[in-house]
């Protein structure tokens, strides 16, 4: 209920004070002062009050203006909530989902990182059309999505688009696209007349979707990441093979590095060179025709 005060300062002057109840409950008994284009009256009645503010109004233009409250001049009463709700901001999450490509190598990626898949439906309706939603909230983490390109590519890459596209509606902070095959990375660049550059139009279809950094691993040739735009990490699978050679204890004279074409020399010259300078071989690969290889003896 609204509490009135009335003041009469003149026999033609009246004025009235409205207040809450609630804010009278803020506010410590004190006294008003009222001004009137006519003389100025003090008055000092028993029920009055006075509004307790951090800073004085400071008049501008002979307007009122009230000062900006930031985190050291709340009011007392709003300190003990504003406290309660507060969200601390080194407080990052991690969220970790897996496409259907490979759920078997995403589960043991989140094991071994000791996390849990996050929850998502993906399905695909009569027509082949694809469905992803997110059953858990990710608002303000950092999202990874596993999820290769391997065959069927145009399903797996479609499926990947649609799944950051969800990610990036859904208010992610970071969305990560792990990628450990990366469909399309062969068509790197033009051999013939009016072909199509394939992998950069697949690196343009998956930052417009919404990705913000990508993770591959072993490309088909380096030049494939500066067909990005957005930062990408390419990682090695050769640490992993060599640690477990080295467990095998395999002497450096018993084996022999392959490489299957000229143009993987550079990189089986540099596995061998770690390998103790194993024997190098270079197989004489020619193609005919797309996915038809003959090798020369």
């Amino acid at each position: 209920m609204a509490s009135s005060l009335a003041v009469q300062s003149s026999p033609t002057q009246t004025a009235s004070f409205f207040m809450s109840s609630s804010s009278l409950s803020r506010c410590s008994f004190a006294h008003i002062s009222l001004s009137f284009n006519g003389p100025r009256t003090r008055i000092s009645p028993r029920n009055t009050i006075k509004c307790v503010i951090s800073e004085p109004l400071n008049f501008g233009n002979g307007k009122p203006t009230i000062p900006v409250l930031n985190d050291r001049t709340l009011p007392k009463f709003l300190e003990s909530d504003r406290a309660g709700k507060t969200v601390s901001r080194n407080n990052i999450r991690l969220k970790l989902f897996s496409g259907t490509a490979n759920p078997s190598l995403s589960q043991e990626i989140a094991r071994y990182m000791g996390l849990e898949l996050g929850k998502i439906n993906i399905k695909r309706f009569a027509d082949g059309e694809i469905y992803v939603q997110l059953q858990e909230s990710v608002r303000g983490c950092d999202v990874f999505l596993l999820q290769p390109t391997c065959p069927p590519a145009n399903e797996n890459l479609m499926e990947l688009l649609i799944m950051i596209d969800a990610c990036r509606r859904a208010s992610a902070k970071n969305i990560t696209a792990v990628i450990p095959y990366f469909g399309y990375a062969r068509a790197d660049r033009k051999t013939q007349g009016r072909e199509s550059i394939a992998a950069k139009l697949v690196a343009n279809l998956i930052t417009e979707a919404g990705a913000n950094r990508i993770l591959a691993c072993d490309l088909h040739s380096g030049q494939s990441m500066g067909y990005f735009d957005i930062p990408v990490d390419h990682v090695y699978g050769q640490p992993v093979i060599l640690d477990y050679l080295a467990s095998k204890t395999i002497y450096s004279s018993d084996l022999v590095v392959v490489s299957p074409d000229v143009g993987g020399v550079a990189r089986a010259r540099a596995f061998a060179k770690k390998l103790s300078d194993a024997p190098l071989a270079i197989v004489d690969k020619r193609r005919h025709g797309h996915n038809v290889a003959e090798v020369i003896s």
